[in-house]
């Protein structure tokens, strides 16, 4: 069983909602880190809001949003691209 399977509903739907065509800008920056907990990512503090995830060879940095907590459409096509880059869809 792959890590996709392995995933809770919520951390399915926060998933399903990265994929989702037109790209969602109401994504909960807070719901994308859990995700990537959930897969076994590492996720590391940067500088401010830089945050550095790993998924085995695969990284990125992002920055968290602020003063908003929803993602805006960029960084969600920011995510979908590292996710696919490592190698989980929904």
């Amino acid at each position: 069983m792959g890590p996709v399977e392995k995933l809770r509903r919520k951390h399915r739907k926060v998933l399903e909602a990265v994929f989702t065509d037109p790209v969602l800008a109401s994504i909960s920056w807070r719901d994308i880190e859990a995700l990537f907990g959930a897969l076994g990512a590492t996720i590391s503090q940067g500088e401010g809001s830089r945050v550095r995830v790993q998924m085995g060879e695969v990284w990125a940095n992002f920055h968290r949003p602020h003063p908003q907590k929803e993602t805006d459409r960029g960084a969600v096509k920011s995510v979908r691209r590292f996710l696919k880059n490592a190698g989980v869809e929904p």
